[in-house]
Parts: C-alpha cells; structure tokens; sequence
C-alpha cells in the first residue's frame, strides 16, 4: 500500500472515530478471522506467550542526581504487555525502567517510574488507567507513555473504536496536565509462527491502525513515535536476537530498541532535547505536512515522530516529521529505589 493510499485511509478512520462511526475495517472480517486463528495458534507454538508476568519496575530512577527539595520528575507508561515489559526476567530490561533510566541522565534529575499498563490490555482498558493515573490530582505524572494497538488488531477490535478510546485517554491526561507520547501499533507482521499471507494481512492493518492512532493522538496535543522496530524490519532480520524467548514479546534488546526510539521524543517534549533538534532537518527528511501524510510516513518508517505543528489550513492539520537521531539506552545500573507503597 503506498503513503497516500494509507493516508487517505488513516483520515476515514480517524474521522469515523471522531464522529462516531464504527464499522470501518482495516481489511475483510473474514481475513481478519483467519488472522485471528493464526495468531491464537501461533502463540500456542511459543513458549509464554500467555504468561502475564512481568517483572515490577516502578521507583526512583538516577537517585545520584537527587537534590534536597528538589521533586523528581514522573513518569507513567500506560498501555499493554509491550509497554509493562511482558518477556523480560528483569525489571531494568523493561521499557519503562529504561527511559527513566535515559530520561534521568538527559534530565540529571530523579524520574519517579510507575507502570499500570496490562498484558493483554486493549484501548478499552485505557479509560480505567488513566483513573488510576489522574486519581489524584497532586500526582499527575510530567510525561505519560502509551504503547497499544496490537491486541486490538489480534482480537479485531474495529479501529474507529481504538481510536477513540485512545484519542480520549490522550485528552483526559493533557487535561490534567500531562505531556503524552504514544507508541503506535507495532509492525504484526514479523511475528515469526505466523505465515504468509497472514504476514502480509497483519502488517497492513497494524500499519493502517499506527497512522490512524497519530492522528487523534494529535488532534489531541500528544506526540507519536512508531515502533516498527520493535516488531519491525529489525526483528524480521534477527529475530533469534530481538525476540524474547516466546518469540513473540521482545527480549531486553528489543525494548532496548523500542526505548531508544522513543526516549528523544520523552525528553523533547519535556523541553531537555538540544534546540537545534527542534528544527526540521531536510537532509533527514524531516519537514512539515499534512497531518494524514505524516501519519502516513511514519508508519512505514519505525522511530518517526509526529507532533502538531500549526493550525488546520486547506489541505487540513499540519504536523511535523521527525527523525530525531537516536541515543543508546541501557540497562538501568543499580537497580531503582523502589517507590512507596
């Protein structure tokens, strides 16, 4: 599917999910049933693919930088087993303890982590995390990241109604004062158990979903990266190394990975990246562009960002392309002081 077919396709479903409409699918029902079996057999081939533990990563990060009535900052990771770090033995290999980990070295200020994302969460669970997250008001996090959109792919969730329930969950915490940065849909097709053409299915909706997903998210005032890496063309290479041992979540060099790319944009949007990054970069094709076309580049193109750029014109929401350059995030050494219960 080219960028503009992908485009036009991400503003029917954002639009539906702005207006209420429910019904458009991402391809047939009948292929996605067919997927649906072949990912539900896939993960019966594979070793914990429905084992929901996750190692538990919440607590202060970069306790070193800690400064007498200075307060750390917070950050919360909302969203599904991708963003609760399911397949890793570890609490520092999980995608959270790792860019709290980054975010406190760019920062030099404490990062105090919390994680209620849910293995196994679809966007429908989003509502009741963000309770937990606004509950109280004296708490709200400075950044909260989402990772979802793969399980609403698997169990055919119809993406108007993933996009609403995430363009809501971004709302609610811009609302209560938080910066937001959203994960979009992980690349499905380089699941390895999962055959051709049922490859080629999944890739195509979960790409078609991640560019509908920047769009509200958006529209809302939060930021997207895509994760291609972490399911993505990476993975499809090395997938012995990437994968976990479920060969289905990835192993702790995968959310390595996933962090790496999403760390520029945490500390972009919390103003700590250089200013000279802020600006487009041609010679990466960074720029600005209608905000379905950026979508649209970046779900093809794992670790683009999008964020709003400037009032709608005639050809509708602009935004801006980035392809910020990475920075290596590692394991998180010693291990984080562990919050208060």
């Amino acid at each position: 599917m080219t960028s503009m077919s992908r485009a036009r396709v991400a503003r029917r479903i954002a639009a539906g999910a702005a207006y209420g409409g429910g019904g458009l699918g991402l391809v047939g029902a009948a292929a996605m049933g067919l997927l649906l079996a072949e990912v539900q057999l896939a993960k019966r081939h594979v070793g914990n693919g429905t084992d929901n533990h996750v190692p538990v990563a919440d607590g202060l990060y970069g306790h070193v930088y800690d400064a007498p009535g200075d307060p750390p900052l917070r950050l919360t990771m909302l969203g599904d087993s991708t963003a609760a770090g399911q397949g890793v033995h570890r609490s520092g290999q999980t995608p959270g303890a790792l860019l709290a980990s980054g975010l406190a070295a760019v920062a030099e200020q404490p990062v105090l982590l919390r994680n209620v994302a849910v293995p196994g969460a679809r966007s429908d669970d989003l509502d009741r995390q963000v309770s937990l997250v606004t509950a109280d008001p004296a708490q709200v996090p400075d950044v909260c990241v989402i990772m979802i959109g793969a399980n609403d792919v698997t169990h055919r969730m119809p993406p108007t109604q993933s996009v609403r329930h995430l363009s809501a969950a971004v709302r609610r915490l811009r609302t209560a004062g938080a910066e937001v940065v959203v994960g979009t849909c992980p690349d499905l097709g380089t699941i390895e158990p999962v055959q051709q053409p049922l490859r080629w299915l999944a890739r195509r909706a979960s790409r078609q979903l991640a560019a509908a997903q920047t769009i509200g998210v958006v529209e809302q005032g939060g930021r997207t990266v895509s994760l291609g890496d972490l399911l993505g063309p990476e993975f499809e290479a090395n997938p012995r190394e990437l994968f976990g041992p479920d060969n289905y979540h990835p192993s702790a060099e995968g959310y390595a990975t996933a962090a790496m790319a999403v760390l520029p944009t945490v500390c972009a949007v919390l103003g700590l990246w250089p200013a000279e990054e802020e600006r487009p970069d041609v010679s990466r094709r960074e720029g600005f562009l209608p905000v379905a076309r950026a979508a649209a580049e970046a779900a093809s193109e794992a670790g683009t960002e999008v964020t709003a750029a400037m009032p709608t014109g005639p050809r509708g929401p602009w935004a801006l392309l980035k392809r910020r350059r990475r920075r290596r995030v590692t394991e998180p050494d010693p291990a984080p002081v562990q919050a208060p219960t």
